[in-house]
């Protein structure tokens, strides 16, 4: 019944990633689908059975999985773009996986606190900049959101310009590893939960990176990885788990790392 379930949700999802027609006009409907899709990745009773499928190493689960990750990535990608239209138009309407991922960024950082003297480097900003909006309001410390959709880029300056929320935040488009200076800089990275590459990303960027540096990696393991990539273990001579923050209540879970040796 689980499997079923989850065979309907990816077909809808390929249904409306393959029919974004670059406006808002199914926006409510895939609103709806993602919400109801939250809610079906945190209810406890489907992390109980979806536990067992995985035991029992289904042939269906890794192809499953596989394309629930990028289909709802894409998904999660063109609803941002909606709301990013909405707020321009002036007709925004909160999803309720919006007011999911607002309440995770309350408590990601742990014991690695930002101010305003941090530098935030966002991997996987996309076209509505929660994130970088939400830590440059409270902190003012400056933050750099990088996507490598340019579109997105596009919206989420217009977002920041309607909503004058500009002075500490820099969104642009281009490969993370194309940014040395800020890299160097940077006292957070963080990075989004539907970047595919993000531990291959950590791994090359240690040597760009300074000393103190903290990386915020959003991740979803078990049930919450048909919705997020999950967590994966690094080379230990160059990062260590400092925290880990898990969040039953929310879409995803937190991975803290700093260096493990300082770059000689």
């Amino acid at each position: 019944m689980l499997l079923s379930r989850l065979y309907e949700f990816a077909a809808k999802f390929r249904e409306m990633a393959d029919e974004f027609d670059g406006t808002t006009g199914r926006s409510l409907e895939l609103t709806d689908i993602i919400d109801e899709y939250t809610g079906f990745i945190m209810n406890p009773l489907n992390q109980v059975i979806w536990e067992e499928i995985e035991q029992q190493s289904s042939k269906e689960v890794i192809p499953l999985t596989a394309e629930l990750r990028q289909v709802t990535a894409r998904c999660v990608s063109i609803m941002e773009k909606h709301r990013a239209l909405n707020v321009l138009n002036e007709s925004e309407q909160q999803a309720g996986y919006f007011v999911n991922i607002e309440s995770s960024i309350e408590r990601e950082f742990g014991s690695f606190q930002i101010d305003s003297e941090s530098r935030v480097v966002m991997v996987g900003s996309g076209a509505f900049p929660m994130t970088p909006m939400l830590i440059g309001r409270r902190t003012n410390a400056e933050v750099l959101g990088i996507d490598i959709d340019e579109e997105a880029i596009i919206l989420s300056n217009k977002v920041l310009r309607k909503l004058g929320n500009t002075t500490s935040i820099r969104l642009v488009t281009g490969d993370i590893m194309q940014f040395e200076t800020e890299l160097k800089q940077a006292t957070h990275i963080i990075f989004s939960s539907t970047v595919a590459e993000k531990y291959n990303l950590l791994d090359r960027m240690y040597a760009l990176t300074g000393e103190q540096v903290v990386v915020v990696m959003r991740y979803g393991d078990r049930l919450k990885s048909l919705f997020n990539y999950p967590m994966k273990a690094v080379d230990e001579t160059k990062w260590k788990l400092a925290e880990q923050i898990l969040c039953p209540d929310q879409v995803f879970d937190v991975a803290l790392y700093s260096k493990a040796h300082p770059v000689s």
